[in-house]
């Protein structure tokens, strides 16, 4: 796939006495504000032909010329690490990821994770921010993601999460017996004195989990969740804030719970069950290219099975 972009749109009239950042980004939708920006800056993004600046306002009639090369967007490794695609085009790769594998390079974690492996797997991926990564997931989480391959395509896949047309359901189980669904409209932040960690906070960013019951075992609650947001661990932190932590989240469950009364598989489930309790089970999503509405939907992960079956076991004990 080619690195270099080039296009030429005229400026209509009735955008004139308006910013050139701001016709840019009408006029070029595939691409986002930030990296018009940067064009403009660096001289790639030209009215007639000559560099202007941002902030300069147009009259109508120009040619905006648009010669960009894509540029490698960080100094990251290709790795080979398997990855179980389940749906990929030219567009899009759709993964279920599986526990222990971080999504994305950080501190402690250079290298082994998700982005690695998708660069071994689309080179092209090296030109695109984040490897063309549009959301993630913690890494003991398991279950869906998507990824773009083009720059329209994740600023595409961006706009959808922002304007909350994309579909993600979740699975998990929570300590404690929950009496129905409900939701959790609570904005959430960087906590106080943990700055690991996350918290249910009246000045951080709107946050919305919906919740469902799909079975109740006489301790825990097995549950399907729907995100309206996408913050950092918006599920865990959620569920912990009403009461109902996910099982095995070390960081947001004081403790695990032994109620009097379970039996020892479950309780010896319970205390080695090594990450938390959820899984990404569903993805829907408007197809960047054809506007099609695209589903997708994995099978929950052989730990998770084992807990719902060692947690039935004891329910009928």
């Amino acid at each position: 796939m080619s690195n270099q972009i080039s296009n030429r749109v005229e400026v209509p009239f009735t955008m004139g006495n308006k910013r050139l950042d701001q016709v840019a980004a009408q006029l070029f939708p595939d691409y986002s504000r930030s990296r018009l920006q940067q064009w403009i800056k660096d001289g790639q993004l030209t009215v007639d032909g000559k560099p202007w600046r941002g902030r300069d306002k147009l009259t109508g009639g120009e040619t905006l010329i648009l010669e960009a090369e894509l540029a490698p967007e960080g100094n990251w490794q290709a790795e080979e690490i398997p990855l179980n695609i389940i749906y990929e085009d030219d567009h899009i790769i759709v993964i279920n990821k599986p526990a222990d594998l971080v999504v994305h390079p950080a501190a402690g974690n250079q290298d082994g994770t998700l982005l690695n492996g998708l660069l071994h797997h689309c080179p092209q991926l090296e030109n695109i921010p984040r490897a063309g990564i549009v959301h993630r997931l913690d890494k003991d989480t398991t279950g869906l993601m998507v990824v773009a391959k083009t720059l329209q395509a994740q600023n595409n896949l961006v706009g959808q999460l922002q304007d909350r047309s994309m579909g993600r359901e979740y699975e998990a189980v929570v300590q404690g017996v929950m009496t129905g669904g409900g939701k959790v409209d609570q904005p959430i932040g960087r906590h106080g004195t943990q700055r690991t960690k996350m918290a249910v906070n009246p000045m951080g960013k709107e946050a919305l989990t919906h919740y469902r019951v799909l079975k109740k075992f006489p301790t825990h609650t097995y549950i399907r969740l729907k995100l309206e947001t996408g913050r950092t661990h918006q599920i865990r932190v959620h569920m912990s804030h009403i009461g109902y932590p996910l099982v095995g989240d070390s960081t947001y469950a004081a403790r695990t719970r032994l109620t009097k009364g379970i039996g020892p598989e479950l309780r010896d489930t319970l205390l080695h069950f090594g990450r938390q309790a959820l899984h990404a089970r569903k993805l829907g999503l408007i197809h960047p290219d054809t506007d099609e509405w695209m589903e997708w939907e994995v099978d929950l992960p052989q730990d998770f099975i084992h807990l719902l079956d060692v947690l039935e076991a004891d329910a009928e004990r």
